[in-house]
């Protein structure tokens, strides 16, 4: 399967002031994205807050970005939920609509307790959508599903005929590059924490990457993996440096969903309010956030909106 190079983006969902799902601003969305060096997006993932919305409103949404990607932007579609029947009916749409591709992170509820009811839950998802690569979704911190992925590769190798890779959005660079070096590349490895980009590329050999951040700062990135792929190490560092320098304010204020999802308005694009139970910046946190990126001059290399 074709591996991906360069920056996926994981979009925030829009919502109206009643909560209702919005798509309006989705045909500028991403062409602000594509503008901006973003080679496609992963929708309806822990960003764009997929858990809480309905089958319908997931396969709404995703169904605009389909219709917006401009040509040669890859759409990825998050699927992953707790009932393997909404899963299913989620990658069939993906797969009819003409998403890249379909991804899943691990079910929150019941708490799985071994590698292979993972393997299991994965296989009967991809199997609903036997045309399109199939992702995991590796992020432990979400559903607690803390199992050593160079095993799960070992357990879905040629048991998954459409398993294509791991979005691995977890601390562990030694692991990441266990993963990438099984049979010699065999999978793909989505780099997905924004704040150890460069290292990723360093030791883990990375090539494409999912980041939250890539909303609203995607030239700090492809700055990382421009200089770095012509061994400006010196400037590759400078940017990350300034990358996780951004990554600290945000973080904290209750992180990229919720602060981050603030940050679009601030760049020109209002998405609107988190769902519940996620607690919204308030007035006061909202100037703070503003306050503090304006002293990084974040706005000098923040996205812009036209």
């Amino acid at each position: 399967m074709e591996k991906i190079h360069g920056l996926i983006n994981a979009p925030f969902t829009a919502f109206n002031q009643d909560g209702s799902l919005n798509t309006q601003p989705v045909p500028q969305y991403a062409k602000m994205l594509a503008a901006h060096g973003v080679n496609g997006v992963f929708v309806n993932g822990s960003s764009g807050e997929g858990y809480l919305m309905t089958d319908e409103e997931r396969i709404e949404n995703a169904q605009a970005w389909l219709d917006a990607a401009p040509a040669g932007f890859k759409v990825f579609v998050h699927v992953g939920s707790n009932s393997i029947k909404s899963s299913q009916l989620l990658a069939q749409h993906a797969a009819n609509a003409g998403a890249y591709a379909i991804s899943v992170m691990g079910p929150t509820f019941p708490k799985i307790g071994r590698l292979e009811e993972l393997v299991e839950y994965c296989a009967q998802i991809a199997a609903a959508a036997p045309q399109l690569p199939f992702y995991y979704y590796h992020i432990p911190v979400f559903n607690g599903l803390y199992f050593p992925m160079l095993e799960f590769l070992k357990a879905v190798d040629e048991r998954i005929p459409n398993f294509a890779g791991i979005k691995y959005t977890f601390e562990s660079l030694y692991e990441y590059t266990q993963c990438r070096r099984y049979k010699d590349g065999r999978f793909d490895m989505l780099h997905g924490q924004d704040e150890t980009l460069l290292p990723s590329l360093a030791l883990g050999g990375a090539k494409g990457c999912i980041g939250g951040t890539f909303n609203y700062a995607a030239k700090l990135y492809t700055g990382i993996v421009s200089a770095f792929n012509e061994g400006d190490l010196d400037t590759a560092r400078a940017l990350q440096s300034q990358a996780m320098d951004m990554i600290d304010v945000i973080a904290a204020y209750r992180g990229n969903i919720v602060a981050g999802k603030q940050i679009m308005k601030m760049i020109g694009l209002d998405l609107g309010k988190n769902r519940a139970p996620f607690r919204n910046l308030s007035a006061e946190e909202y100037a703070e956030v503003e306050h503090r990126l304006q002293g990084l001059d974040f706005f000098e290399y923040a996205n812009k909106v036209s």
